[in-house]
């Protein structure tokens, strides 16, 4: 692990600098995000600014003006092409979509659903298409891009900088920082896959449940 931490940690800082910015961008003007969340970078960013190679101001204004940008420009795509562009990206991008779901936090939250919206991946990504299509304002979706961006580089980057800090100070002091540190990405793993597990095995419910409800015959004449 002391091997891993130092590989981040001796990447280019321009390198680092660079992914922090570009991979939050990239989640909803190309739909990335359903891939690779955009957070990972940010975090990566955070580890390399407690390692004194960034400043954290940077990696968490970076971070931000990525997360920004790549809302505007979904925003964008969703005001000109609606849910097509959603509905025409590969099925192993959209697996784990649930579009309705969005569509129903935008309706009833607005503003708020892309603030909120944010700190889970999936809506992360397609919460601002579903915002341009929908006709919400573009500067009542500024002001919640703007908030909600720099509210999330923030709490990730800080993540990332006190990860990197508890773990140094529990390998320099105990000694098992590597175990702990280990222990805690294996529990964070297990418990994103049964959120998932949960997920998908809930809409495969309701869909059986909508398909057994439907009246079955011809239409009335």
């Amino acid at each position: 692990m002391d091997r891993a931490v130092a590989v981040l940690v001796g990447l280019p800082p321009l390198l680092v600098l660079t992914l922090v910015i570009v991979l939050p961008a990239l989640e909803s003007s190309t739909l990335l995000g359903l891939v690779v969340p955009g957070e990972t970078a940010i975090l990566i960013g955070g580890l390399v600014a407690h390692g004194g190679a960034l400043p954290l101001w940077a990696v968490i204004v970076g971070g931000a003006v990525g997360a920004c940008l790549g809302d505007q420009a979904g925003y964008a795509l969703g005001r000109r092409y609606g849910s097509r562009m959603l509905a025409r990206a590969p099925r192993m991008l959209r697996r784990g979509v649930n579009l309705g779901q969005a569509r129903r936090l935008v309706a009833r939250r607005g503003a708020w659903a892309v603030v909120t919206g944010r700190w889970v991946a999936v809506l992360r990504t397609v919460v601002p298409l579903v915002a341009g299509a929908g006709g919400m304002r573009w500067p009542l979706f500024l002001r919640a891009n703007l908030l909600g961006g720099l509210v999330w580089a923030a709490a990730v980057a800080l993540l990332g900088y006190l990860s990197a800090a508890s773990y140094r100070y529990l390998e320099r002091e105990l000694g098992i920082g590597e175990w702990v540190l280990l222990a805690l990405i294996g529990a964070g793993v297990a418990w994103r896959a049964w959120r998932r597990a949960r997920r998908s095995r809930g809409g495969t419910a309701r869909q059986m449940n909508s398909a057994t409800n439907q009246p079955r015959g011809g239409p009335d004449r």
